[in-house]
């Protein structure tokens, strides 16, 4: 069996009640691929995650955008994994950019020693905790502009997933998402060699790392500024598995892009 095709919808912060009633109801209205060519996991701001997934086909699921690194108690404004099972809510996204960025994710733990050793191991923590509680994993990867132009792309990439491959030992509820920074919202697109070969070079490195089996098994998928007009031939490389997608999920052309799947399937 191939590996699944995979399509999340991150909508950030963003909505109300009436917006995002509107979005459910395009994509039920939908016409997509069967459950069995594509997983379709969208992923609201927590105060609509419970209206979102009593509305949503039931084919379609739904995902935190964050949870806290531990169980919960005096983290103020934090959610835990612990309440993300409650609500039965059963995928989180984690590592994202615009929180290792803005929020400080990656330098939680940081030490000056070794950089990229150890600068994305809070990352690596929420991970592994988040799977001790059931939770299933989007961990996001990437680097930034400035690091693909001096050339370390895959030192960065691989930082990143080695934080999470040394906390964990089943792969087999976690998605990578690569999303280079530089193409997160600004419209610029890596392009589907730039994509493959990141994930390519990715699989690479958990063939080597971690096992075989897990190369061939876990779904790397892509992220940033994923459009309708793009998504086919993004989809067409051999080992881009899916699309993690901003601010098109917000969108009608969200279907289109859950149905780039078919290009997987034919």
């Amino acid at each position: 069996m191939g590996r699944k095709f995979f399509v999340g919808g991150n909508w950030k912060c963003n909505g109300t009640t009436d917006q995002v009633e509107k979005i459910v109801k395009t994509l039920n209205e939908g016409q997509v691929p069967p459950s069995d060519v594509v997983e379709v996991v969208v992923s609201p701001p927590y105060v609509f995650l419970p209206v979102v997934k009593s509305l949503l086909r039931p084919e379609f699921q739904v995902a935190a955008q964050n949870c806290w690194v531990k169980k919960g108690g005096a983290f103020t404004g934090e959610v835990s994994a612990e309440m993300l099972m409650n609500l039965g809510v059963p995928w989180v996204i984690l590592g994202h950019s615009e929180r290792r960025a803005l929020l400080g994710e990656n330098r939680m733990r940081y030490d000056p020693g070794c950089i990229l050793c150890n600068m994305f191991l809070f990352v690596g923590d929420k991970v592994a905790y988040a799977l001790s509680q059931g939770l299933k994993v989007i961990a996001c990867v990437g680097e930034t502009l400035e690091q693909r132009e001096a050339g370390s792309t895959m030192e960065v990439v691989a930082a990143q997933t080695k934080a999470i491959a040394e906390k964990i030992n089943d792969w087999s509820n976690v998605v990578i998402a690569y999303e280079p920074v530089w193409a997160i919202g600004t419209g610029k697109v890596a392009t589907p060699a730039q994509a493959q070969e990141v994930h390519a070079s990715l699989r690479d490195w958990l063939k080597t790392n971690v096992s075989p089996e897990v190369a061939e098994s876990t779904r790397i998928i892509y992220g940033g500024s994923v459009t309708a007009a793009n998504c086919k031939e993004l989809a067409a490389q051999p080992d881009v598995d899916g699309f993690l997608v901003g601010g098109a999920s917000l969108k009608p052309e969200f279907i289109d892009i859950i149905n780039a799947a078919t290009v997987k399937s034919a």
